[in-house]
C-alpha cells in the first residue's frame, strides 16, 4: 500500500491561514494531492485538486511516423491503454481515408467492451468497494481490497474474474492484456479465431451474471441510504458524451451530445472531427491538467462532466435489454431527470459493466470476427481526430503531419481532464459539508479522496498542459509576508 500522510501548516501565509496537504490521493491511477485552506476555525476558504505530474506525450510525439503514434501514445497508462490505442487509431483512420470493414470494426468494438469492463471492475471491486462496503471513515488498515476479500470473499472473487474475462479479450484481440498492438490505422492486423471466440463463450454467461450481481449490490448499497449518497458531494453541471445516431448508448462511436444542468440539449449530433468549435481547453498556474469548457456557455458556466455518469443520463436508451431495464429503475430514481450526485457515478458505472458483457455476448456470435478483410486505406488527409468513450469518459485524440507523414501537432483531451472543474467542485462540496469547523481526521479526509474516486481519475492520461506552461514565483520574507511575485500566464487554445 502507498503510504499516505497528510500535512499541516500554519505559517508563511498572508492572511494566516493553515494549509492542509493530502498527499497522495489514495487509489486512484497517477499522482494528484488536494489542498485545503483553513482559518483558526478551521473554517474552508479554499479547496482544490492538483495533479503534480507531467507527461508530455503531445510534444515527443512530434516526428514520429503517423502509424506508430496508437502504439506509442497508449504507454500513458497501463490501466487503460486500449482506450489511447483505438482513440489514436480512429485517428489516423481519417488520415489514411480508411472505411472500416465490418471485421475491423467490429473487433475494435469487442476489445473496447473488454477494456471498459475490466476497468469498470478494477475501480469498483478493489479501489471503490472499501469505502462503499466498510464506510468512510472505517480502519484505515481495512480499506483495500485486502480488507474486501477477508469480510466479503464471494465479492472480492467476482471483482477479479470480471477484470481478467475483459483483460482476456483484449488480449485475443490485441496480442497483449497491456500495450497490445491490435488497433492500427485503417484497421485491425488480427481476427479472432473459432477457437478463441468459443473459449469467451464458454464463460461469457456467468461474467454476464455477475456483471447483474455488480448493479445488484451497488444499487443496495445506495440504496440503504439514499439522503447520504444522494448529498454527498452534489453539485449540479452539464454532461458530454457521445450517443449513437438514434441517441442510444454507444462506447466506440457517436455524435457528441452536450445537456445542461437543466437536462435541456446545448448541442447534439455533432461531428466530433471539429471538437475544437465546440469546446476550448485553459491551463491554470497550479495544476498540469487543462480546464475544458463548452464556448457557448463560456469559462465560467461551460464545464462539465463526462464519464458514466454522463453517458447514463444523456443516452436515450442503452441497446442491451439487462442493462437497459437498469437504465429505467436509474432513472426513475432520478424522477426522469438526470442524476447529479457525485456517488451515483458507481451505480451508472456498474450499469455500464452489464451492458459491456451483454454486448460482448452479442459479438462473439457474429461471424464477421472471423473475417480476412482486416485493413483499408483511401485518400490522405493531413488531419486526423478521434474519439472514443473510455471508461472514465469522452476521450479526444487530434492529431497534424506534413507531406512527410510525420506528426507536428497533437492535442489530446482525456477524460479525466474533461472531469477536471467537476472533480475540483466535488472537493469543495465534501470540504464545506464534512470538514467545515470540525477537528481533522484521517477518516473526515477520507471522504474527500471518496468524491475524487468516484469520478475514477486517471491523473497520467490527464496531464497534458498547453501552450506555456504557467509559472508563478513568489518571495517571502522572514515573517511570512509576500514582498514580489513573478507570474506568466499558461492560458492556452488547443491546437488545430
Amino acid at each position: 500500500m502507498i503510504n499516505q500522510a497528510f500535512e499541516l501548516e500554519t505559517a508563511a501565509h498572508p492572511e494566516n491561514l493553515k494549509r492542509v496537504v493530502i498527499e497522495p490521493v489514495t487509489r486512484v491511477e497517477g499522482h494528484g494531492k488536494v489542498t485545503l485552506l483553513l482559518d483558526e476555525d478551521n473554517r474552508v476558504h479554499q479547496a482544490r485538486f492538483h495533479i503534480v505530474e507531467f507527461r508530455g506525450f503531445e510534444k515527443f510525439i512530434q516526428g514520429r511516423p503517423f502509424w506508430e503514434v496508437p502504439v506509442i501514445v497508449q504507454r500513458l497508462c497501463g490501466i487503460c491503454p486500449v482506450s489511447h490505442n483505438l482513440g489514436a487509431a480512429k485517428a489516423m483512420d481519417m488520415i489514411v481515408g480508411a472505411k472500416l470493414t465490418p471485421t475491423a470494426e467490429k473487433l475494435r468494438r469487442l476489445m473496447h467492451l473488454g477494456q471498459v469492463l475490466q476497468s469498470h471492475a478494477l475501480h469498483f471491486y478493489y479501489l471503490a468497494s472499501p469505502d462503499l462496503l466498510f464506510g468512510f471513515d472505517s480502519e484505515v488498515a481495512r480499506r483495500n481490497i485486502a480488507g474486501i476479500a477477508a469480510a466479503y470473499p464471494e465479492i472480492a472473487r467476482q471483482g477479479v474474474a470480471l477484470r481478467k474475462f475483459g483483460q482476456e479479450i483484449i488480449r485475443l484481440t490485441s496480442g497483449k492484456r497491456v500495450h497490445g498492438t491490435g488497433a492500427v490505422p485503417g484497421g485491425v492486423n488480427k481476427n479472432l479465431s473459432l477457437a478463441e471466440r468459443d473459449g469467451l463463450l464458454k464463460d461469457i454467461d456467468q461474467v454476464i451474471a455477475w456483471s447483474q450481481d455488480a448493479v445488484n449490490l451497488i444499487r443496495k448499497v445506495y440504496g440503504e441510504r439514499p439522503d447520504f449518497h444522494d448529498g454527498f458531494g452534489y453539485f449540479k453541471s452539464s454532461f458530454m458524451s457521445l450517443v449513437r445516431e438514434d441517441g442510444a448508448l454507444d462506447l466506440y462511436h457517436g455524435g457528441l451530445r452536450a445537456k445542461d444542468q437543466n437536462d435541456q440539449l446545448i448541442f447534439d449530433h455533432l461531428d466530433y472531427s471539429r471538437y475544437w468549435d465546440y469546446v476550448h481547453e485553459e491551463v491554470r498556474p497550479w495544476s498540469y491538467m487543462k480546464f475544458p469548457f463548452i464556448r457557448s456557455m463560456g469559462r465560467e458556466n461551460g464545464w462539465y462532466r463526462v464519464g458514466p455518469l454522463a453517458r447514463i443520463n444523456n443516452c436515450d436508451f442503452i441497446p442491451t435489454p439487462l442493462a437497459e431495464a437498469e437504465r429505467k429503475i436509474f432513472r426513475e430514481y432520478g424522477g426522469g431527470k438526470a442524476i447529479h450526485s457525485t456517488l451515483a457515478y458507481h451505480w451508472a458505472r456498474m450499469i455500464e459493466m452489464l451492458h459491456c458483457a451483454e454486448g460482448i455476448k452479442d459479438l462473439l456470435h457474429d461471424g464477421d470476427l472471423q473475417g480476412d478483410e482486416l485493413v483499408t486505406t483511401g485518400e490522405r488527409s493531413l488531419r486526423g481526430v478521434g474519439v472514443i468513450e473510455a471508461p472514465r469518459g469522452t476521450l479526444i485524440h487530434h492529431y497534424r503531419i506534413n507531406e512527410d507523414e510525420l506528426i507536428v501537432r497533437a492535442n489530446l483531451i482525456v477524460s479525466t481532464t474533461h472531469n477536471n472543474q467537476a472533480m475540483n467542485e466535488a472537493v469543495r462540496q465534501v470540504a464545506l459539508k464534512y470538514l467545515d469547523g470540525n477537528e481533522l481526521t484521517e477518516g473526515l479526509l477520507n471522504h474527500i479522496e471518496v468524491a475524487i474516486r468516484a469520478f475514477d481519475p486517471c491523473l497520467s492520461c490527464a496531464t497534458h498542459a498547453l501552450g506555456k506552461m504557467p509559472l508563478e514565483v513568489e518571495l517571502w520574507d522572514a515573517e511570512g509576508r509576500v514582498i514580489d511575485r513573478l507570474a506568466r500566464s499558461g492560458l492556452g487554445s488547443c491546437g488545430v
